[in-house]
């Protein structure tokens, strides 16, 4: 990983923010090890939405924005699908980022023992900003993968210092149990895993890293093991506050100072590492995906290093750090942009199985009949899963 590593790692890195932090944390406490299987389900379905987001870009050399507004022929609908494209991604991670700035500061204050530092969010901007002006993707390649090995190394020993139960792990790993109760905790692990934004960040990125077809082999490998070490890093939280003597929590340092009677200032040391480089990770990948979106969308053409493109991801960093620093809490935003994501993930999941299956397209690289089983059980799993809750939420 360290000597070629690849932009799996920011997808790995993006979905392991702050929000996935705190969602692993409250399903551990509030249902024990029973929901690990959703995390391993979530994993199955990032793998083979992500393969073939990276499939397409592989193949027809451009982003999967650029895909919709290219096989959408009806005016309309282009831009009515757009148009969701830009709320769900665009305003939605403007929203989001001050809660990534907020995770990164938390864990800042953990590592120091100073809160309410006005400069703080500053801090973690600026390092974002100088990160994303670069423009280097085989840099930012090499900081995520450091960050994201981190995070496991955080996480993991913390999972450890609690000595779970091997029987207890397997059974909430490979027997699901779902009720009314806990179907929006299973929706919320899902959804901080299977995040719709990574979709058209990895396929973008990988029209950058590979220029051939040749390599389909390394673009899969590198999705894969990335994926599956971010799942791993969120299994590790959830265990870690499975086994942690506490009954509620609301975030990662509610959890330190529950295990810290036990193992001490390692304890928070350990998560307070592990939340500042979520935290980093996902203010830097939030800009740079909102980037990338409105580039296609509105058809710029352009490169990281562009004006128009700069001043998108700088235009949201600018509004998390702002937001946080003035305590401004955007709720209808970020109300808006939930709703535009639930709506866009099955939607987009149903385009790249429909484009995925277009030979004029992707020629041999076309979905085999396999590729559109998996496919279409993660989608029917994704659209089950939305309607029962949705049915719940009508009290049927």
């Amino acid at each position: 990983m360290m000597k070629r590593p690849g932009p799996g790692m920011l997808i790995a890195a993006a979905f392991i923010g702050p929000g996935t932090v705190t969602t692993c944390i409250r399903a551990g406490v509030t249902d024990g090890f029973s929901l690990l299987w959703a995390l391993l389900l979530s994993v199955f379905a990032t793998v083979v939405l992500q393969e073939m987001a990276g499939r397409l870009g592989l193949i027809s050399r451009q982003g999967l924005a650029s895909a919709v507004k290219q096989q959408l022929r009806i005016p309309l609908l282009k831009t009515l699908f757009v148009s969701i494209i830009l709320v769900a991604i665009v305003l939605g991670n403007a929203a989001y980022e001050a809660g990534n700035i907020a995770g990164a500061v938390l864990g800042l204050e953990g590592l120091t023992g100073r809160e309410g530092i006005d400069v703080f969010p500053w801090l973690i901007a600026l390092l974002a900003f100088i990160l994303l002006w670069n423009g280097n993707n085989k840099f930012l390649e090499r900081v995520f993968t450091v960050l994201v090995l981190l995070m496991s190394l955080s996480f993991m020993i913390t999972a450890v210092l609690t000595m779970p139960s091997a029987g207890e792990l397997f059974k909430g790993l490979f027997i699901p149990k779902l009720n009314g109760d806990n179907i929006y905790m299973v929706m919320a692990l899902i959804g901080t895993t299977v995040v719709p934004y990574n979709l058209f960040l990895y396929a973008s990125l990988v029209t950058e890293k590979w220029t051939s077809e040749a390599a389909m082999v390394t673009m899969r490998s590198d999705i894969g093991w990335s994926v599956i070490l971010g799942g791993i890093v969120s299994m590790c939280i959830l265990i870690a506050a499975a086994g942690a003597p506490i009954n509620e929590v609301n975030g990662v340092m509610d959890l330190a100072a529950g295990l810290e009677p036990i193992y001490g200032s390692a304890a928070r040391y350990g998560l307070g590492i592990g939340l500042l480089a979520a935290g980093i990770t996902s203010a830097i990948t939030a800009p740079l995906a909102a980037a990338y979106v409105a580039n296609q969308c509105f058809g710029w053409h352009t490169n990281a290093k562009n004006w128009r493109f700069r001043i998108v991801w700088a235009g949201i960093l600018l509004f998390g750090a702002v937001s946080l620093s003035l305590d401004f809490k955007p709720l209808e935003i970020i109300y808006t942009a939930q709703i535009a994501n639930a709506v866009l993930l099955p939607v987009i999941a149903l385009f790249l199985w429909w484009i995925l299956n277009s030979r004029t397209l992707m020629g041999k690289f076309a979905n085999s009949a396999w590729q559109n089983i998996l496919a279409a059980t993660v989608i029917l799993i994704v659209i089950g899963l939305a309607g029962k809750s949705f049915l719940n939420l009508l009290n049927f």
